[in-house]
């Protein structure tokens, strides 16, 4: 057992297997009192069970650590609430919080249909501001505290998991919003986009050329949680951590602008933006044009 996170109390969902299993229990190693959330769905987002979560509580009890287990759906305002709700009755306080929880279902744009959409953006998206919600009014009174939220680097867009991608990018969105909007308050928000060997990573179509462990990410996240980033203020950050590298995202910003005399026209603008403005060559493009290639070569493409 170490102490990185001594004293502290730190509710993780998705915590029943891979990434979030893996976040539960080096929490608890390193000194915290957890709450293990998981609704013990499949990949899918069906078959619910509570056994996962309290498979994870036992695992931290038989190393000594403390934990009690919760299999509310997050999806769900009252999921979210009672996650917080039951930090605080059993353990008096709760500073940190690590969103973790999602669910998969792939189809091409032109294909989605309503029920493959909601489910997908309502777990990862709603499933995070529901317990942000919950969180930061205890944080707010406390003083203190730290939300962690997970993305992905498919928050730049997918071919095949729009649903996927834009609840990513929301909940960049809502990360930034929150580390704004608490900051005042003592309490921290950043964002993790791991690459590790999980069920999840298991269906990408490609071999990921930098891809690590869920432990790899589990030691970023109780770096974030800690108080030595919060004595960095390390706040409204994105993170990838990939096996032994960790990268930070680029804040948004505008890249170029050009400004007209008079009003645009559309054939004002033809004649102005290519040349001017310009655009920014999106990456992904040249990914999705390799995995064509290999498609048609019938190979696995790098990535």
């Amino acid at each position: 057992m170490g102490n990185f996170l001594a004293g502290k109390v730190v509710a993780v969902t998705g915590a029943g297997r891979g990434i979030g299993r893996a976040v539960a229990l080096a929490c608890a190693a390193e000194g915290a009192k957890v709450v293990v959330n998981d609704h013990g769905v499949s990949l899918a987002g069906a078959e619910p069970t509570s056994e996962v979560a309290l498979g994870v509580v036992r695992e931290i009890e038989a190393a000594g650590g403390t934990a009690v287990a919760v299999a509310d759906d997050v999806s769900a305002m009252a999921g979210g609430q009672r996650v917080v709700d039951v930090a605080v009755a059993e353990f008096g306080r709760l500073d940190g919080v690590v969103c973790v929880a999602g669910i998969l279902r792939e189809r091409m744009l032109f294909n989605m249909s309503e029920q493959e959409w909601d489910p997908v953006v309502a777990t990862h998206l709603k499933g995070t501001f529901t317990v942000f919600r919950a969180a930061c009014a205890v944080m707010r009174a406390q003083g203190s505290g730290t939300l962690i939220g997970f993305t992905s680097g498919n928050h730049q867009g997918s071919v095949a998991q729009a649903n996927y991608s834009a609840a990513k990018g929301g909940i960049i969105s809502l990360v930034r919003s929150a580390a704004l909007g608490m900051h005042k308050y003592g309490v921290s928000a950043n964002a993790v986009a791991p690459v590790a060997r999980t069920r999840m990573s298991a269906g990408v179509p490609m071999e990921l050329k930098e891809i690590g462990e869920p432990e790899d990410v589990a030691a970023l996240v109780v770096y974030l949680l800690s108080e030595r980033a919060r004595a960095e203020r390390i706040t409204g950050q994105v993170y990838t951590v990939a096996g032994p590298k960790i990268a930070v995202w680029a804040q948004p910003r505008e890249l170029r602008a050009g400004y007209a005399q008079g009003r645009w026209t559309p054939e004002r603008i033809a004649d102005f933006l290519p040349g001017t403005v310009g655009t920014d060559p999106m990456p992904l493009l040249a990914t999705v044009e390799e995995m064509a290639r290999a498609a048609v070569a019938r190979e696995r493409p790098n990535r």
